[in-house]
């Protein structure tokens, strides 16, 4: 793999440092060095991962990729953009916003818990890929008493109201009564789909929380609206050959 080569000025925004025009005043004011020599031109060309760059003799290294874990709150849109809602995008910082990152997949505007936010196009692709089954695991509040029945349907899979069959599914009751705390586990990813299957078995989620996904749980540190950088070893997990948990 080519090693690769970023202007300074670039190579310096990327990573936090500051505005192009803020960063030229770095440079003309002799504050950065490459490999140990004063940088003379912002529009040099470093080698991102190689050369050692440092800003007021301050190592600024390099990374091409970030891993966000957010508790996503109500009412927060998963996307990176939106005409009339918030969105996950704008909760970050700009340190983390200036990678771009994206949410990989989606939760409902309504739906709280675990989305993973990564600028890693091949790492969410293999997270969202259907043939890969990757499990998703929600707490749903649900109106209507549930039963072991509707445990075997999941089990089975139940056809939503367009006509699609779901893959099998694990429910687990905690409790059960006019309203049943239950945990739910999903291998894709359908439209609504723990809501669809509830209303399938005549119950309705009227609160929806995605605890884990794939290798990942949902840091119970994390309030609604907070979010934290991946730990080394969950981005292994992420990247490893068998990310199904």
């Amino acid at each position: 793999m080519a090693d690769k080569r970023l202007r300074l000025d670039k190579f310096l925004g990327r990573m936090g440092v500051g505005t192009r025009k803020e960063i030229r005043k770095l440079v003309k004011a002799g504050r950065v060095t490459v490999n140990g020599e004063v940088a003379g031109d912002p529009g040099m060309h470093v080698l991102a991962e190689k050369d050692r760059i440092e800003v007021d003799g301050l190592h600024i290294e390099y990374r091409e990729f970030i891993y966000l874990m957010m508790n996503k709150p109500a009412g927060v849109v998963s996307a990176t953009a939106d005409r009339s809602s918030e969105t996950v995008v704008q909760l970050l910082e700009p340190e983390h916003a200036l990678f771009e990152p994206f949410p990989v997949g989606r939760l409902d505007k309504d739906t709280e818990g675990l989305l993973l936010l990564t600028n890693d196009g091949k790492t969410a692709h293999r997270l969202l890929s259907p043939k890969r089954r990757v499990p998703k695991r929600y707490f749903a509040l649900v109106r209507g008493e549930v039963t072991e029945a509707d445990v075997e349907a999941f089990r089975r899979g139940v056809v939503l109201d367009d006509g699609y069959q779901t893959l099998p599914a694990e429910l687990s009751i905690r409790s059960s009564g006019p309203e049943s705390e239950t945990e739910v586990t999903v291998y894709e990813g359908k439209y609504h789909q723990v809501k669809r299957m509830f209303e399938a078995v005549g119950k309705r989620v009227v609160y929806l929380k995605r605890v884990a996904m794939g290798p990942l749980r949902l840091d119970p540190s994390l309030e609604a609206g907070e979010y934290r950088e991946l730990t080394e070893e969950e981005v292994a997990l992420l990247k490893g050959k068998d990310i199904a948990g």
